[in-house]
């Protein structure tokens, strides 16, 4: 037995795997690996959310599928009790083989920094948001890493997508550990465009106290702030329709988050009204 396996208590991988069941019965799917026979769909959701030939091809999802990847996929379980009530389109669901799922996502194990499991990519059917899926994706990936005996998972979002931002420190409780300039190059996807690749990258710690607060939907510490920057609702919009205004949210950005690498042992945090706030606080502390 894997030796990391026995110090990850069994009651918190009990714990990890209820709390991704309930995820699933809220959104009315269920959340699982994905079978190799489903890797096409895999691969057509990635392609549908960034454009083709922008993700790993089939016979990279081939590997990391069969070597024991979390390739995990999100797909209709209209055998919920109360999902038809809940979500009136799910009645009409049905997992047909070979569809497209309504979600997927891919992450495979890293050690820069400690063992912990690098979520790469998670894409949702934009008509299914509002479900819950892509944090049922990152609910169940938990916890199959701690029925692993991994605690950690680490990933990067775009810092200026308010609602990555949210998800990502309040919903899951990770936190920002560096900020990685233009971390991909130009990517020139269907999402970011001609846009920078800026980054911050973030640990999920998923057996401490601030995963657990969160994603128990506990109340968030108020932060005490040293600076920060106030985000736009909805930058996505703002990048399509105005590459300049969106340049210019990306300087002063660049310029907010140099304090984050000034040595004063500043970390970006969500006050309430989703901006940044840097703050030298224990990332663990709890509200008042």
């Amino acid at each position: 037995m894997n030796s990391a396996l026995e110090r990850v208590p069994a009651s918190l991988v009990a714990e990890a795997q209820a709390t991704a069941d309930a995820a699933d019965a809220r959104g009315g799917i269920h959340t699982r690996p994905a079978d190799p026979s489903e890797l096409s769909g895999v691969l057509a959701r990635f392609e549908a959310t960034w454009g083709e030939g922008r993700g790993p091809d089939r016979s990279m999802l081939q590997a990391l599928e069969h070597a024991g990847n979390t390739l995990l996929v999100a797909v209709p379980a209209i055998e919920w009790p109360d999902a038809a009530t809940r979500w009136p389109d799910v009645a009409a669901e049905r997992e047909v083989p070979g569809d497209t799922p309504l979600g997927a996502t891919l992450g495979f194990l890293g050690w820069t920094g400690g063992l912990h499991l690098h979520s790469h990519m998670n894409a949702v059917d934009p008509g299914a948001r509002g479900r819950g899926i892509g944090v049922a994706l990152k609910l169940r990936q938990r916890a199959v890493c701690l029925a692993h005996g991994v605690t950690e998972m680490r990933w990067t979002y775009d810092p200026l997508i308010r609602r990555n931002a949210h998800l990502n420190l309040v919903r899951l409780g990770a936190e920002v550990v560096r900020f990685l300039p233009d971390f991909y190059g130009e990517l020139r996807d269907a999402i970011t465009g001609a846009d920078r690749s800026d980054r911050f990258e973030v640990l999920w710690r998923l057996d401490s106290r601030r995963a657990a607060r969160a994603v128990a939907r506990g109340p968030v510490p108020e932060w005490r702030a040293e600076g920060g920057l106030p985000l736009v609702a909805d930058f996505e919009s703002v990048r399509a329709e105005d590459p300049l205004a969106a340049a210019r949210l990306r300087d002063a950005s660049r310029e907010a988050f140099a304090a984050l690498a000034d040595g004063r042992g500043l970390r970006a945090e969500l006050d309430a009204n989703n901006d940044y706030v840097f703050t030298r606080d224990d990332p663990d502390r709890e509200a008042s």
